[in-house]
């Protein structure tokens, strides 16, 4: 496993289409949508909203295509309201979300921060998921390697994982197995496409 992420070929759970590009994909690879009370379509991240739900893959593009072409109400199979901002709301979730699954990973002693922590959970092989600040320094980034098939993290700013680990700014993070380690993985994975890289598109998950 490489600095990609989460593997592709996870098959287990419920499918989904999803109503921007017709294909259908586990349900951890799409972002859930319901139609509120007031006819506004609400982002459901945790998946738990009540309500008929609506799916887009976790890709900016896809996205921006469900709102642009007005495919929620043809999916919903009414006129609803979608606010502006929907897919930056739905980026701005998706952050939240994996700093509070490594804010609990730290709480629970499977993460560290800091190089030298970092540095020793790795040679230690402790280390599942390396994960590093995108606007960190790339040299100082680069004296740190992904654990051998293991993940890594690189889209989440120095402040959000300052959030995380309960300091003003972190650039070097790890996780180790076990807990929600997993979750973090694939809520990550979520975000990456969904997050806008230096060219204002969606980040590649190639």
């Amino acid at each position: 496993m490489g600095r990609g992420g989460a593997s592709k070929d996870r098959s287990e759970g419920p499918e989904r289409k999803c109503i921007s590009t017709g294909e259908v994909q586990p349900k951890f690879g799409l972002v859930r949508f319901v139609v509120g009370p007031d006819q506004e379509v609400v982002p459901d991240i945790l998946g738990k909203l009540p309500g008929r739900g609506m799916y887009v893959s976790a890709d900016r593009s896809a996205l921006e295509l469900a709102v642009k072409k007005k495919l929620f109400s043809r999916a919903a199979k009414q006129q609803v309201v979608v606010p502006d901002g929907l897919v930056d709301e739905v980026e701005r979730q998706l952050a939240r979300r994996v700093v509070d699954l490594i804010s609990l990973q730290r709480k629970g002693g499977r993460a560290v921060a800091g190089y030298e922590k970092v540095k020793g959970w790795l040679q230690a092989e402790e280390a599942e998921v390396l994960i590093q600040a995108s606007d960190g320094s790339g040299r100082g980034k680069s004296k740190l390697s992904t654990p051998h098939f293991g993940h890594y993290i690189g889209w989440l700013t120095a402040d959000e994982l300052g959030l995380a680990f309960g300091r003003q700014t972190v650039i070097h993070g790890a996780l180790a197995s076990g807990g929600l380690t997993h979750r973090v993985v694939e809520e990550a994975q979520r975000l990456r496409g969904v997050r806008k890289n230096e060219t204002g598109k969606g980040q590649s998950k190639g």
